[in-house]
């Protein structure tokens, strides 16, 4: 070897050992960075089954900016502003689409059989025809189920728990809400065990829930759907605290802004539990290999300012079981 060779040798051996090898011979695949895209009817981006998503996709090394990012739409309870959102989503090409809700993901599925979609806050994802086998889920759709049509019965022992003189008891749904006609059979049965008479009622539009709300009278009672469809739930609790009636909710969150009681899941539990779903689709499984799965957190929250307001002693029974408290 000639003495030019052997000081190339000795300058390649040392950018070696220094680590100082060319771009070229390290040079690695960029990190992928999933886009997740989010449409729920919630008022803002920042509702309690987002901030929970985003929770567990931490806690599941899915960090966001550095792995996922977030293409979040809310419909502020506008049913028809959903699949505009979903379908700007698809335009952008995102991996996966989470929904809160029924409309959302029943328009999420009716856009796309082959992009990812994860639900939260769906009561009953078979009565609402989003999935037929909770096992097995069909093609792109799985979830987390809220459980609504078991847990209407419960609202209504509640409410007669809370209110031993009651005698009629509101349903108002929106009426394209095939899982409140589902929760009305159960309703009515826990309705008849506690001698209280159920009065359901399907609305479509902002007149007939105004003249649904007019035939409420004094004395009566109420259960708030789950979705916002319409506004509903943010009428009946207007009602509620302005007639001074006593109402049931579905989450927590509506205890927090001043409603008597509720018992359902945690909306940010759900959005944690979500996100497991979420990593285990953008890590490779299909959501057809995904069992839907019941909420895990139920809770019992009563609003103790708000019994004040409406006269009302909270039993002692209801004081040990309940998880949350507002005062």
């Amino acid at each position: 070897m000639t003495i030019r060779g052997i000081a190339r040798c000795l300058r390649l051996g040392l950018v070696a050992a220094l680590g100082l090898v060319p771009p070229t011979v390290h040079a690695q695949e960029p990190r992928r960075v999933y886009r997740v895209g989010v449409v729920n009817e919630a008022f803002a981006a920042n509702h309690p089954t987002v901030e929970g998503l985003k929770a567990g996709l931490r806690e599941a090394g899915l960090a966001e900016g550095r792995d996922v990012r977030f293409d979040i739409r809310f419909t502020a309870g506008d049913g028809q502003a959903t699949r505009p959102a979903v379908t700007a989503l698809l335009k952008i090409g995102v991996d996966l689409i989470v929904t809160s809700g029924e409309n959302p993901t029943q328009a999420a599925k009716d856009a796309t059989t082959t992009v990812p979609i994860v639900f939260t806050l769906v009561g009953d994802p078979l009565a609402s025809g989003l999935v037929r086998n909770l096992a097995e889920p069909e093609a792109n759709v799985t979830g987390v189920s809220g459980l609504q049509t078991e847990l209407a019965a419960k609202r209504i022992e509640i409410l007669k728990t809370l209110v031993p003189s009651l005698r009629r008891v509101w349903l108002i749904h929106y009426g394209g809400d095939l899982t409140a006609n589902r929760s009305i059979v159960g309703a009515r049965d826990a309705a008849a065990r506690v001698k209280v008479e159920l009065l359901p009622r399907a609305v479509l539009n902002a007149q007939e829930l105004a003249h649904a709300i007019g035939e409420i009278r004094p004395g009566d009672g109420l259960l708030a759907p789950e979705i916002s469809t319409l506004d509903i739930p943010v009428a009946l609790l207007a009602a509620s605290l302005t007639s001074r009636m006593p109402a049931v909710f579905t989450s927590a969150l509506w205890v927090g802004h001043g409603g008597l009681a509720s018992y359902g899941p945690d909306y940010y539990a759900q959005g944690i539990q979500a996100a497991g779903l979420v990593a285990r689709i953008l890590r490779g499984a299909r959501p057809a290999d995904v069992p839907v799965e019941g909420a895990d957190r139920i809770e019992l929250a009563v609003n103790l300012k708000t019994a004040d307001l409406l006269g009302i002693t909270v039993p002692r029974k209801v004081m040990l079981r309940a998880e949350t408290f507002r005062r």
